[in-house]
């Protein structure tokens, strides 16, 4: 299993463009404080899509040095098999990263087969446990459970992060997983609920800025203090959906942001989006400012 708990898919800060390494060092120290258990660094939330590979191999030997003890998943994936392969590839050679993010192949929208094939050529490269990403909103195509199932059981294939928001579908994906293989939630408001079918953590957005009320309600539900992980979930429902205001990561980035002006956070400025993503627009932002008042937030 790569990891259990609560692991953030951390932003990536930038200031004229260019990837902040004073914000981001000051990020990884934030989650140390508040007991996030592993970071997934290159992911969507981390604008993965718009960086160089330069960039990626940066961030992603950064986070392996400085992470304080925390888990280590590298984002690897991308539309082409190649570039994910040599990219898993090399980060296997880097000392303190634990695990590899591989998302499905986006905009191709490979058949099944394709999927297979896809991650069944990482895994004969990786000497790290994978992670599969299955999100069809972002990349076109849905990794079924029999497909998963079928890659569950290929050496290195480790765990699937799940944010396809069909509960039966990962119900089933639990239910007939072998032993060891974890699925983490990708979709912050279904984390409860695909905790109650068998997963073991999440890999969430709104962990940027309240982790430790995420690593709270996950280890209360693992273990077995149902209550207080149910009303914790209640407690972030509205601040979930609002993360989804407009496309991730501009709102969560946005919040950071309001967090690190207060001062009250020890969170910092993280700067911009990079296009084609944009500010946050007024009447979302309006809607963010409100959840996170409402959530006791002080911006």
């Amino acid at each position: 299993m790569p990891f259990s708990g609560s692991g953030v898919a951390i932003i990536t800060p930038l200031k004229n463009d260019r990837i902040d390494f004073d914000a981001y060092g000051k990020l990884l120290d934030f989650h140390a404080k508040n007991k996030t258990d592993a970071i997934v660094v290159c992911g969507t939330t981390g604008e993965s899509a718009t960086l160089t590979v330069e960039e990626q191999k940066r961030l992603i030997q950064f986070t392996a040095e400085h992470a304080r003890g925390m888990h280590v998943t590298a984002g690897v994936g991308s539309n082409s098999t190649h570039k994910t392969v040599e990219l898993a590839r090399w980060a296997c050679g880097v000392s303190g990263v634990d695990s590899l993010l591989v998302i499905t192949p986006y905009y191709n929208k490979p058949s099944q087969a394709g999927l297979v094939a896809h991650f069944s050529a990482v895994a004969e490269v990786s000497t790290r446990p994978i992670i599969m990403y299955n999100v069809p909103g972002r990349t076109g195509v849905n990794m079924t459970a029999a497909t998963t199932l079928e890659l569950a059981k290929v050496k290195n294939i480790a765990g699937v992060k799940e944010a396809s928001g069909d509960l039966n579908q990962i119900s089933e994906i639990c239910a007939h997983a072998p032993k060891g293989f974890a699925v983490l939630s990708g979709d912050d408001a279904l984390t409860l609920p695909i905790l109650s079918v068998g997963g073991v953590g999440v890999i969430s957005v709104t962990a940027n800025v309240v982790p430790e009320r995420l690593s709270r309600l996950v280890h209360a539900w693992l273990e077995g203090r149902r209550d207080e992980a149910r009303d914790i979930h209640h407690q972030l429902l509205k601040l979930n959906q609002t993360m989804f205001v407009e496309t991730n990561p501009v709102p969560v980035k946005t919040a950071v942001n309001l967090l690190a002006k207060s001062g009250k956070y020890g969170l910092p400025d993280c700067g911009h989006v990079r296009l084609p993503l944009v500010e946050l627009q007024k009447a979302s932002l309006d809607k963010l400012v409100a959840a996170m008042r409402e959530f006791g937030l002080e911006v």
